[in-house]
């Protein structure tokens, strides 16, 4: 639950509040209690944006692999792309993680560049859904909801009900945050300083940057725009400047995209200049129509008749910023998604590939797994179990493309050959430890956020797998492949039977360590079980090894010593990496 007070720059805001209180104490009134308002003021905020990072983190971890799954499916073309965006960010109540998982998966090569338009227009749209709930001013039943959740959170002892404990206990906190700061607030109803000072926001460009760069230090448009509907509930702010303070958090959410893409491929920058260019755009053409927006959320909101002045104002202008915020990001995306195309052309011309060099070697990078996503353990986890299947397709090749023990080689051709496949093996091996190590170091990196068992399990089993993967490799570039290159260096033979026995013993342990490999990447553990029911055809074939050397153990051939031993341990080592394949499958089906 603390996990929120990651962010030191939120004291950013309450300090400036704190200046700005003590400001206007220093014009000479004794009439109202700065140091009382401050607390209560700093407080709420301070609940407010805990409860923010609370209820999304707790929303993140019950969608789990949904998330990803949601934008795999709904991103064929630029509509369900958009509503993919809209659906996933309603339900996480953040387009600055939508966003970021975007530039992960387009980093990951899981997404283009055209899929990814359609999901960040309608992830503005998604996130709209925290102002219309606190708009509702359901914000009595603040104490009652962090009760409810505080007891699903420490007395259920399944994980769903906890997290979903955590959602509503954060969404108590954002309402008793509200209350707190609405009550602090409300003595300024009547300070003339103050009223002045607020008459400055109605310049709209002013508002704009003010509540652009708040949420930029914040990086969540939905705790902005909670704030604006609150000092609109006390009625401090007019319509059109809450509108403009929307328009303006809109802009500020950008820098966690960018934020996110730093570092990245040119494609994940280029996506988040989408996103920034979506909602400059998108304020610019609004700008000098923000009365026309306000006209319109009047049409759709509430009216209170019954009341008269302020209290009419704070009773209305709350609904009518919530529409209008709502308004504003729906017509943007309607007016925009129809030129995805052009937004996509246009970055690209802005942000270039970096063109290759084919002949430049370069070392392996992880192709799946992306700090973004660490904050999203399932998906983390999803990512990292591709990672560690490409790590496995690499030995699997490794193994694939070793020569027999004693090949047949003899002219300078074909040792030559066989030498150079020698140095492709050991090059994939090189590649097979940076992998190896990039997924330990990311894997290490999930542990330290807060797991569920299940994925603490999950987190475990993909450790071991890809440790045995790193053993299978090595026992490749340390047994296998020195053994064939002393029995070809030798000029060695081996008879015809133990050839066809060898062969048959390796080519079934790289299809059975194919098997497990694709099961991996596939999330099918089922295509594993072969590697455990075939344990008896291999231990038959191993003995057939075996009885043959002690029949021919005495037989008077050059070198039969040596060969003998090469033999024995060519099988040996072969036996070893099905030993590994054996737990690796039984890893998966355990986990299946």
């Amino acid at each position: 639950m603390l996990q929120g007070l990651r962010r030191p720059h939120w004291l950013v805001l309450p300090a400036l509040l704190l200046f700005s209180l003590s400001s206007l104490a220093a014009d000479g009134s004794e009439d109202i209690a700065f140091i009382s308002m401050s607390i209560g003021l700093l407080g709420g905020l301070a609940l407010f944006l805990f409860g923010m990072e609370t209820m999304s983190d707790a929303l993140k971890r019950v969608a789990g692999t949904k998330v990803k799954n949601l934008l795999g499916k709904l991103t064929t073309n630029r509509f369900s792309g958009m509503l993919s965006g809209a659906g996933l960010t309603a339900v996480i109540q953040s387009s600055s993680v939508t966003t970021v998982l975007v530039v992960g998966f387009i980093s990951a090569g899981l997404m283009s560049l055209p899929q990814a338009v359609g999901v960040i227009m309608g992830a503005n749209i998604g996130t709209t859904m925290t102002a219309q709930i606190i708009a509702f001013k359901v914000t009595k039943a603040a104490l009652g909801m962090i009760g409810i959740g505080f007891m699903m959170f420490f007395a259920s002892k399944k994980e769903s009900i906890q997290h979903y404990g955590n959602m509503i206990f954060g969404l108590g906190l954002i309402f008793l945050g509200m209350n707190l700061m609405s009550d602090a607030m409300a003595p300024l109803r009547s300070y003339e300083p103050f009223i002045n000072l607020m008459t400055q926001m109605d310049n709209a460009l002013l508002a704009i940057l003010i509540a652009a760069l708040f949420t930029a230090l914040v990086q969540s448009s939905s705790a902005t725009t909670g704030i604006v509907i609150v000092m609109a509930a006390q009625g401090f702010i007019p319509l059109e400047t809450g509108i403009a303070l929307s328009m303006g958090a809109n802009i500020g959410t950008c820098v966690t995209a960018i934020l996110a893409a730093i570092g990245k491929g040119r494609e994940a920058l280029q996506t988040s200049t989408v996103h920034v260019l979506f909602n400059v755009i998108g304020v610019i053409i609004w700008l000098p129509l923000i009365s026309y927006l306000g006209q319109g959320s009047i049409a759709i909101s509430p009216t209170h008749p019954e009341l008269d002045g302020i209290e009419r104002l704070a009773a209305e202008i709350p609904r009518q910023i919530a529409n209008a915020n709502t308004l504003f990001n729906v017509l943007n995306t309607a007016i925009m998604l129809p030129f995805a195309g052009v937004f996509v052309w246009a970055v690209r011309k802005l942000i270039p590939p970096t063109p290759t060099n084919k002949n430049a070697a370069t070392p392996i990078t992880p192709q799946y797994i992306n700090d973004d996503f660490l904050a999203t353990p399932d998906i983390a986890l999803e990512q990292t179990q591709l990672e560690v299947a490409r790590l496995g397709r690499r030995v699997c090749r490794m193994l694939s493309q070793l020569p027999p023990l004693a090949p047949n080689a003899k002219t300078p051709t074909q040792l030559a050959q066989v030498r150079a496949t020698f140095k492709d093996i050991e090059a994939i091996e090189e590649e097979v430890d940076q992998l190896h190590v990039a997924i330990l170091i990311h894997l290490g990196k999930l542990r330290r956020g807060p797991l569920s068992a299940e994925q603490s399990t999950r987190q475990i089993t993909l450790v071991g797998m890809t440790d045995h993967l790193e053993n299978i490799a090595d026992l490749v570039i340390h047994g296998l492949l020195p053994l064939s290159n002393k029995a070809l260096n030798d000029q060695l033979t081996v008879s015809v039977t133990m050839r066809q026995t060898l062969d048959t013993i390796q080519d079934m342990v790289n299809s059975l360590l194919l098997d497990c490999v694709n099961g991996i990447r596939r999330n099918e553990p089922e295509l594993a079980r072969r590697a455990v029911e075939a344990k008896q055809e291999l231990y038959t074939l191993l003995d057939a090894v075996l009885a043959h050397q002690a029949l021919h153990l005495s037989d008077d051939q050059p070198n039969r010593l040596r060969v003998f031993r090469y033999e024995m341990e060519w099988a040996h080592i072969l036996k070893n990496i099905y030993a590994m394949t054996d737990r690796i499958a039984k890893m998966q089906l355990d986990k299946g």
